[in-house]
């Protein structure tokens, strides 16, 4: 299974660009992300800051882009000003009279007396009258949550090779490890069978014992179609109005549902030795995927700019290292440090520091990721933590030595050591 090497000489294939320009891209970005804990308390999880200056929408955004599909949709939800501002902001330039548009569509009531949607589908649902508006012949609906490159002009493609009534995007994952997802159980020409949720014996794929095919959350429709299976859907209620849950088992059963495997059309250069996908959902997951970046070969090259992550880039000055002296020396290894960041006299191992974050003299840092002007005091010591935005560190604090004491004194801790600081739980050590 071959991934698309975009460091190599690739044939254009008219084809796909041309399935592309005829799609619409429908992300959605409700959800909360409750396992992140504080860190969306007050803003929602595809908002969630990751690698330096994205945001998590940036990458299904920006694989949209790059792909050719310049007719978007963001359904918003829970905590969605920090996301829409971020959007306003950072995806303003498409241009109406190129046929370009990027609508955001927080959830209202647009149908009955109902506020929120009540489930993926119904979110898609409750947006048929603007979809009908861009008049797209194939829609790809995506989870606006999850970091990955994959050129979806690829998945289009497979879907209408196939006459499939669905394609379903899906990663691949070890078979036995796959019992925390919605697996596909699917034969030799990737036509779905059976869709089983967290099943105890996966599935494994046609000639690959050890993998198993689960949902990325990835659906690709003909429009006309996807219309059709929504109305009914509407009506029905007995239906979650959810499409893992209700929508793709009832074309499985009923139609047909074809699996796409990741591996098919994600995005890799040289320096990215396998497919990379993942859900950022949890602390620890959010902490090893942004300090994984600082690895001399990260697993994900966000240096590729061939297929650049868009974002809202803040107008900052370069990053500043300052002060030499014994112990009192600004700098840091294996560190990545964005712009506007002042490291004043502190020492950085494996930290990921985002937008104008401040270090002061005699701090030591190891395994932070620092998100966007935090500020941490003169002589603080801090191991293996995510410290939230705008967050200042008092003097002196030590955090990430013993986890106990830590969770004593108010911070989160995870079952395998990352901990999580807030303002609020830095407010509280003075009560």
């Amino acid at each position: 299974m071959e991934t698309r090497k975009l460091n190599e000489a690739q044939p254009i294939n008219t084809e796909s660009t041309r399935l592309a320009q005829q799609s619409m891209a429908f992300i959605l970005a409700g959800g909360r992300g409750s396992r992140l804990h504080e860190l969306t308390d007050i803003r929602a999880k595809p908002a969630m800051y990751f690698g330096g200056k994205t945001r998590i929408i940036d990458f299904p955004l920006s694989n949209a882009v790059n792909s050719g599909i310049r007719r978007i949709a963001v359904a918003t939800q829970y905590k969605a000003h920090s996301l829409i501002r971020h959007l306003q902001r950072g995806w303003s330039f498409m241009r109406a009279e190129r046929n370009e548009g990027l609508d955001i569509l927080p959830a209202s009531q647009q149908m009955d007396e109902e506020n929120w949607y009540r489930g993926t589908a119904d979110a898609v649902t409750q947006n048929i009258d603007i979809i009908k508006g861009y008049a797209p012949k194939y829609i790809i609906i995506l989870a606006g949550d999850h970091i990955y490159k994959q050129d979806y002009s690829l998945m289009i493609k497979h879907h209408v090779e196939s006459g499939a009534d669905v394609t379903v995007g899906c990663i691949e994952v070890p078979r036995m490890e796959a019992s925390a997802f919605g697996v596909m159980h699917v034969d030799e020409n990737d036509k779905i069978l059976d869709f089983v949720e967290k099943p105890a014996d996966p599935p494994a794929m046609p000639g690959f014992p050890d993998l198993a095919l689960a949902s990325m959350g990835i659906y690709v429709f003909e429009t006309a179609k996807m219309i059709e299976l929504l109305e009914a859907d509407r009506h029905d209620d007995a239906s979650e109005h959810d499409f893992g849950k209700d929508i793709i088992p009832q074309i499985v059963e009923n139609g047909l549902a074809v699996a796409h495997p990741f591996s098919r059309s994600c995005v890799t250069t040289g320096l990215e030795k396998k497919a990379y996908w993942r859900d950022v959902g949890t602390i620890d997951a959010f902490w090893q995927a942004n300090i994984d970046l600082t690895d001399f070969e990260p697993e994900l090259d966000l240096f590729d700019n061939e297929w650049p992550i868009w974002t809202h880039s803040e107008l900052t000055p370069p990053a500043k290292f300052i002060h030499n002296e014994e112990k009192r020396k600004g700098h840091a290894t294996s560190s990545m440090v964005s712009g506007g960041c002042i490291i004043s006299g502190s020492t950085l191992d494996r930290c990921l520091m985002f937008t104008g974050v401040h270090t002061h003299s005699f701090a030591e840092l190891s395994g932070v990721v620092a998100l966007p002007y935090a500020d941490i005091g003169e002589s603080a010591k801090l191991r293996d933590v995510v410290i939230d935005r705008g967050v200042r560190i008092p003097a002196g604090l030590e955090v990430g030595f013993d986890h106990d004491a830590d969770r004593g004194r108010g911070f989160r801790v995870t079952d395998s050591g990352i901990t999580l600081i807030t303002q609020g739980m830095i407010d509280r050590l003075d009560r």
